[in-house]
């Protein structure tokens, strides 16, 4: 398979938990004072950080969420990926057929990225390389955490190839200067992640020979 190294984003990508945070985000932001709805909450929020949501929401609300605002939500969203979470269909065979180095590279938060990986089991084929935004100066769609997680590992970054499934993540992992393979499986449409040196894929079945196409060239 690809000797180079393969960075997966978490959510939509490993793990399918986008559906399940947009549920409980509206139900949040409702409590909070802003009705929003279902598109509007992935054009906003999906692919990016916990920052840029609270950022966001502020901006919106035009006030400061108190420091410990999260506090009466969190247990939505426990509960919700301990009832309902489960991994992307097919993205356990296609880690089987991965023979080169992978990683994790996600805009979540460190304990999300591992709490949802260990509900679904992917945890231990990722423990020691798993990269978080709150590694990095800058989350995406910036190239820093990319860049951090390929040179963490000893590659360069021409030497990466990305998967992803939104389009702050194919913008930072093309500003990074790596190949990139977009999602479209997902929540994010797919003419959002469309561009040059984009290639696309609907199943995660495809991604082994999508892995192969990109390594040959």
């Amino acid at each position: 398979m690809c000797n180079q190294l393969v960075i997966f984003d978490c959510d939509g990508v490993l793990v399918d938990s986008e559906v399940l945070y947009i549920q409980i985000d509206q139900q949040v932001l409702a409590t909070l004072g802003w009705a929003i709805s279902r598109d509007e909450v992935i054009d906003r929020f999906v692919g990016r950080s916990h920052e840029h949501f609270v950022e966001v929401v502020e901006e919106h609300l035009g006030r400061k969420l108190p420091n410990n605002w999260e506090e009466s939500f969190d247990h939505l969203y426990r509960e919700s990926l301990e009832r309902e979470l489960q991994s992307v269909e097919g993205i356990v065979e296609a880690l089987n057929a991965i023979m080169g180095p992978t990683c994790v590279a996600s805009n979540g938060r460190h304990e999300k990225i591992r709490f949802s990986l260990g509900l679904t089991g992917l945890l231990p084929r990722f423990e020691g390389r798993i990269f978080s935004a709150s590694d990095v100066a800058r989350s995406k769609p910036a190239p820093d955490l990319f860049q951090f997680a390929a040179s963490s590992l000893g590659h360069k970054s021409s030497d990466c190839i990305v998967v992803e499934d939104s389009w702050a993540g194919v913008t930072a992992a093309l500003a990074a200067d790596m190949k990139v393979i977009a999602y479209a499986g997902g929540l994010t449409p797919r003419e959002k992640l469309e561009g040059k040196g984009v290639l696309i894929i609907d199943h995660m079945s495809q991604l082994p020979e999508a892995l192969d196409a990109l390594t040959s060239n």
